[in-house]
């Protein structure tokens, strides 16, 4: 659970932009002391762990793999993207599905929630297990270079283990997956 934050004395807005925004907070600390702190301000996003085919023992998972600037190269990943207004967490799963991977759901499960990096951001993602998933073709916006690829969930794990996977809300996702719905 969440404290409240502790007493707020200050907040100015330093930078917004299109995905974030930047607030420099003066606060009083739990200890007494007043801190200045730059928290990036975030929608929230959700994710999506997309299992495919019959296979129930080692199903499918749709990986991306997308570009990314400030990775300086391509990552692997889940299906994910940030909330729009007035959308719900499973909302924003079923849709970047559709967008990024081209895919549609029967079914979706809420796995957990997690804080990105929670020393200078807000930022929530509501990580999903999507299952009956049937693949069409993908939509990514102008600004997202992405392939889809279906690997079986051994091999995501594996991809986790030599870390060729490094995204942590993929890794997170795949791995709550693995040992709470699978047992992995």
């Amino acid at each position: 659970m969440v404290e409240p934050p502790h007493n707020r004395l200050a907040s100015r807005r330093a930078f917004a932009g299109r995905i974030v925004k930047v607030d420099v907070e003066t606060i009083r600390g739990p200890d007494g002391s007043t801190l200045e702190l730059e928290i990036i301000r975030h929608a929230g996003a959700s994710a999506v762990v997309a299992l495919t085919g019959p296979d129930r023992s080692d199903p499918g998972v749709l990986l991306l793999q997308q570009y990314r600037y400030a990775a300086s190269g391509t990552l692997w990943e889940i299906p994910a993207g940030v909330l729009e207004p007035g959308e719900t967490p499973v909302e924003c799963a079923r849709r970047e599905l559709l967008e990024e991977a081209g895919a549609r759901a029967e079914a979706f499960e809420h796995l957990t929630t997690i804080y990105t990096t929670p020393g200078f951001t807000d930022e929530q993602i509501h990580l999903f297990l999507a299952t009956q998933v049937t693949v069409g073709e993908p939509r990514p916006a102008p600004d997202e270079f992405i392939e889809v690829r279906e690997v079986r969930l051994s091999r995501a794990l594996d991809m986790i283990r030599t870390r060729e996977m490094q995204d942590a809300k993929s890794i997170v996702a795949i791995l709550y997956a693995a040992r709470y719905r699978f047992d992995r």
